[in-house]
């Protein structure tokens, strides 16, 4: 056994201390999970949204106070099924008969409110619906994590994405006083994601619309604030009126897929340009369109389509593409259940 003299073991102790606090994360709270109010990144929070926003500082050291750390959390933040599922996994999941027709059946609970937001934005009503069916099943399963909670656990919690959780932890609280959000029991996904719309706070505050004028932007309880507000966001985010979203494609020879590169969040080719590698359509889109073309696994092997403008901007809403085509296929289903005027 090797005696070591104390001096030097205190010192030892002291340099391994500090290098673990070198390593440690920079977003990790530095107090006990949950004590989020005493932290200094939970303190810095609310000096910036009183600086920023004018929110009272006891505001929102009063909800950080009542904030709950849930490590489950963050086991399914690190584990999403849109990047551990396959395209033939994942369909069956949203893309069903059943949801179809309640999403005809929300359609036509509200068909006013969907023509008027399609004239409007000049997005088919069938994709707001699909959307809400994905999200939410119309509201059956908005999740079960308090928003509070979810956010406060992200943004403390969760170093590899801190920065981008306090934002929203900040968007929040900065809703929860400007539209009188019941904050301390409210419940959405749990990245913090809120109402029928399944919103992240920024946006929310961005692009909810109040489309039943009553001064409120509700996406948990008024249906016209929560379909013009889908319809809003794709607007924004670039949606283009009367467009096509997608389209099965087959290739001449299969083994030219290696000389494609397939997209997942933007068109890559100019159709004149993928025509040539041996893609084909039912229907070609202009010579100069921006497309891309997709790849999936599904049930039976490779499953190719060719995306348009509209599939990126579905993308925007959530950033996998066995989304946004969940989106246009359960869209589809829930088209040929609707009145043939509404989802054109």
């Amino acid at each position: 056994m090797t005696i070591l003299d104390p001096g030097r073991m205190r010192g030892a102790a002291l340099a391994l201390t500090l290098a673990l606090i070198l390593a440690a994360p920079a977003g990790r709270a530095d107090t006990p999970h949950g004590d989020y109010a005493n932290s200094a990144a939970g303190r810095k929070l609310i000096h910036r949204l009183h600086q920023d926003k004018g929110i009272p500082e006891a505001t929102t050291r009063k909800l950080l106070g009542q904030a709950q750390y849930k490590p489950g959390i963050i086991a399914k933040m690190r584990k999403p099924a849109e990047k551990t599922l396959t395209w033939a996994e994942y369909r069956p999941i949203f893309v069903q008969p059943k949801r179809a027709r309640q999403g005809a059946a929300y359609i036509n609970a509200h068909r006013k409110l969907f023509e008027k937001a399609q004239a409007k934005y000049g997005v088919p009503a069938y994709v707001i619906a699909a959307i809400l069916g994905v999200e939410t099943r119309y509201g059956r399963y908005i999740g079960k994590d308090r928003v509070l909670d979810a956010l406060s656990t992200l943004a403390f919690d969760y170093p590899e994405r801190s920065r981008f959780f306090t934002k929203e932890l900040g968007e929040f609280i900065a809703l929860c006083v400007d539209e009188k959000l019941d904050c301390t029991h409210d419940v959405g996904s749990y990245a913090g994601a809120m109402g029928l719309a399944q919103f992240m706070p920024s946006s929310y505050a961005a692009y909810a619309v109040d489309g039943n004028g009553d001064g409120r932007r509700d996406l948990w309880h008024e249906p016209a604030d929560i379909i013009d507000s889908v319809a809003n966001y794709l607007a924004q985010n670039g949606w283009q009126r009367g467009e096509s979203i997608a389209q099965p494609a087959t290739l001449a020879k299969p083994k030219s897929i290696h000389d494609i590169h397939t997209s997942t969040r933007q068109p890559r080719y100019r159709w004149a340009e993928l025509k040539t590698k041996g893609v084909k359509v039912a229907n070609s889109p202009p010579s100069g369109a921006r497309v891309g073309l997709l790849r999936f696994t599904g049930p039976h092997g490779p499953e190719y389509w060719l995306a348009r403008h509209n599939f990126f901007v579905i993308t925007t809403y959530n950033s996998s593409p066995l989304y946004a085509m969940a989106v246009y296929q359960l869209g589809r289903e829930i088209e040929a259940f609707t009145h043939p005027a509404v989802g054109s």
